[in-house]
């Protein structure tokens, strides 16, 4: 990008240069602003602030005829999920980046089940929502094995500079073998098939 300064004093584009505008049909739009009412609904409020913040950049962007009906839209879009508006955790998106960096974190985490609190370092692998909730898969170096933990749960954690290995393992594959094992295996045994074939 061609970029010229004037006596030292402003910087510009020479004329011949321009930039292109970013633009959205209406329905990239309004599938954009129906995508932010389900997220703003999600209980993580770090993925809800960072799609709003990411939004309204993309509104100022949009033509004058289609910007009027993206005001519209929000007014007549409900989403029926967590109507109570209920936000249990704020960590999503710093997960998401030590995910795809290969970072580890340090975490301390209160079980769901026993309110038993523990200090973990885990590597990320995977992410998913169900029912409402946000599970994190990871490999925990204290258990020396894939674990999930809900991120209801942590109640703290730090973003490590030290890397890891990326994981051969899928998400495909993970789920895949938890759906095999038979009610009557103990979770052990499949922890240990996960760490010998991956």
């Amino acid at each position: 990008m061609p970029i010229c300064v004037s006596d030292g004093k402003e910087y510009f584009l020479t004329d011949r240069y321009k930039i292109p505008p970013v633009m959205f049909t209406e329905s990239e739009a309004n599938a954009l602003i129906t995508a932010e009412h389900i997220i703003l609904n999600n209980k993580d409020a770090s993925l809800a602030k960072d799609y709003s913040d990411a939004i309204t950049k993309i509104k100022a962007v949009l033509k004058y005829s289609t910007k009027d009906k993206a005001e519209l839209l929000p007014q007549r879009v409900v989403i029926r999920q967590n109507v109570a508006h209920e936000v249990t955790s704020s960590n999503l998106s710093a997960i998401q980046i030590a995910t795809t960096n290969n970072n580890l974190i340090q975490l301390t985490y209160k079980s769901l089940h026993t309110s038993d609190t523990s200090s973990r370092i885990i590597e990320p692998f995977a992410i998913y929502s169900t029912q409402g909730n946000w599970i994190l898969i990871a490999f925990c170096r204290l258990r020396n094995e894939y674990r999930a933990f809900r991120l209801d749960g942590i109640t703290a954690m730090n973003f490590m500079d030290e890397k890891f290995s990326p994981h051969q393992l899928t998400l495909q594959e993970y789920f895949e073998i938890c759906k095999k094992k038979p009610p009557d295996i103990p979770l052990s045994i499949v922890r240990l098939i996960l760490r010998k074939q991956f």
